[in-house]
This record gives structure tokens, C-alpha cells and sequence, in this order.
């Protein structure tokens, strides 16, 4: 008999909906903030002017005083499991790891369609591109814990030009990395590369041509700074993506093999960058 006092207007249990109610709100924290282990992770707001960006960092807490940076740049999906995955696992390298948000906060595309007319918005509009790197990078600059004299910038598909496009703008940076990214030099000569320049890419990938290898080349031997070059045999584009399945004739695939090499070829590359 007393239990049936402990019920609603409706006749649920109060103590289940308590229940619910708890488990919505941790839900809710925990999509916007994770502790795993030494990684903490969060969702970050930052600004390029006016606009809202919406970035995620995590941040390794067995680390002490101030540890290098490794900026992540999206794919053509913006930011999403796959980057702040990428984010996680930088960060139990003992690095500071942030994922920028180039589209904006909230704007995040449905679907292929929808996401290459996104990338190339941005394709089409170099300074605009790299305002909105360049913003990430400030922010990063403002983190205390952040040795603003060794940050690298890194990224995947999309996010590779990115990086390639604010190593381009002469940013005073340790490195740069394009993972399976764009490599066309839109102005090479205007470039003003400084960093040091990793480039990995699939051997096999139809969406960069022969053409923008050459040029990048050339642009990177103008530039007379330190780089090097790597092509997977057998992998295409989006090769170290799982979700992009392991039909290489779609022209993005998951490639196990490219996918681990290059994890390593990254880690060295970081860790050449970062040595004092």
C-alpha cells in the first residue's frame, strides 16, 4: 500500500522517473564530456570574428606542465566520431589534441551530397579556409597548459588541404600532416610554407590526381623546408576511415595495412617535431 503513493498522475512510479530523468542528464553530460583512463575529452565553443565554431579537445591528465599541440581537422562530414576519435587517441600520445571546426557550430552535413558542396564552399574560398584554421590555432595559443612553441596541424581528407592551405599562409608552427588529403597548390606562388610537411596518401586514390602530386612537390622544393612524401600501395582514398568500407573501386576504402602505417609514420613524425 505505501508504494502506491510513490506514483505520478499518470501512474509511473516517482522513483522511475527520477531514474529517467538522472539517466537523460548524464546522458546528455557525457556526449559533451568523457573521461577515459588519463584522456579527458570535452566539446569546446571558440569564435573565427563572429562566428560560433564548435571544437572538441582532449587533453591527457598524467601529463605535466605544458605539453605540445596537435590541431585535427575534419573530413567533409565536420566534426564527428571519427575526429574526436583521432582527438582521444593523440592525446594518450601525451599531447594536448583539439579537433577545429571549420563549418561552424551546428552546421554538419547530412550526407555526401550535402558535404561536398560544404568542402567545396571552402575549396573555392582559400582565405576564408584559412581564417577559420587560423582561429583554432589562436585558441590553442590561449591554452595554458599548451607549449605554444611546438603545435602541429593535422588532417584527414578535406582537413588535409586544410592543413597544407595554413602551412601555405606562413603560420609559425613545428609541422603540418595531410592524411589522405587535397593536394592541389591553388597559388603556389604565394606560398610561404616554414613548417615541416608530412603528406600521406593512398598510392590508388582517383580523387588526387598525378598532376597535383607534381605541383605539390615542386611548390614544397621552392619552399626549401624539410618534408616527405608517402604512398600506401593498394589504398585509396579515406583508407585509415573504417566507415568507409573496403570497396577500393568506390574510390574510398578502409586499408588496415595503410591505416596502421601511417599511424606510425605520424607518430614519428610528432615526435621529430616536437623534440626539443
Amino acid at each position: 500500500m505505501a508504494l502506491n503513493l510513490l506514483t505520478n498522475q499518470g501512474g509511473i512510479p516517482i522513483f522511475r522517473t527520477i531514474f529517467s530523468i538522472v539517466s537523460i542528464v548524464l546522458l546528455a553530460i557525457s556526449t559533451a564530456y568523457s573521461d577515459t583512463g588519463a584522456v579527458t575529452s570535452s566539446a569546446v565553443e571558440y569564435k573565427d570574428g563572429d562566428v560560433v565554431l564548435d571544437g572538441y579537445i582532449s587533453h591527457n591528465k598524467a601529463t605535466q606542465g605544458k605539453s605540445p599541440a596537435v590541431i585535427i581537422v575534419h573530413d567533409w562530414m565536420g566534426v564527428g566520431d571519427f575526429t574526436k576519435e583521432q582527438s582521444r587517441r593523440i592525446a594518450e600520445l601525451g599531447y594536448v589534441a583539439f579537433a577545429a571546426d571549420i563549418y561552424g557550430k551546428g552546421v554538419r552535413p547530412k550526407n555526401a551530397d550535402e558535404a561536398g558542396k560544404l568542402a567545396g564552399k571552402y575549396k573555392g574560398d582559400r582565405k576564408l579556409m584559412r581564417e577559420r584554421i587560423k582561429a583554432a590555432l589562436d585558441y590553442v595559443r590561449t591554452l595554458d597548459y599548451v607549449d605554444t612553441g611546438r603545435i602541429a596541424v593535422i588532417g584527414y581528407c578535406f582537413g588535409g588541404m586544410v592543413a597544407l592551405e595554413l602551412a601555405r599562409d606562413g603560420a609559425d608552427i613545428a609541422g603540418v600532416a595531410s592524411i589522405h588529403g587535397g593536394l592541389d597548390t591553388p597559388d603556389s606562388k604565394s606560398s610561404k610554407i616554414k613548417a615541416k610537411v608530412l603528406v600521406l596518401r593512398g598510392a590508388d586514390d582517383p580523387f588526387v590526381p598525378k598532376e597535383d602530386v607534381e605541383a605539390l612537390q615542386k611548390e614544397l622544393r621552392a619552399s626549401g623546408v624539410d618534408w616527405y612524401m608517402t604512398a600506401y600501395g593498394n589504398a585509396v582514398h579515406a583508407y585509415t576511415n573504417p566507415k568507409a568500407g573496403t570497396d577500393n573501386s568506390k574510390g574510398a576504402a578502409y586499408n588496415e595495412k595503410a591505416d596502421k602505417r601511417s599511424w606510425v609514420a605520424l607518430k614519428e613524425f610528432f615526435k621529430e617535431i616536437f623534440s626539443k
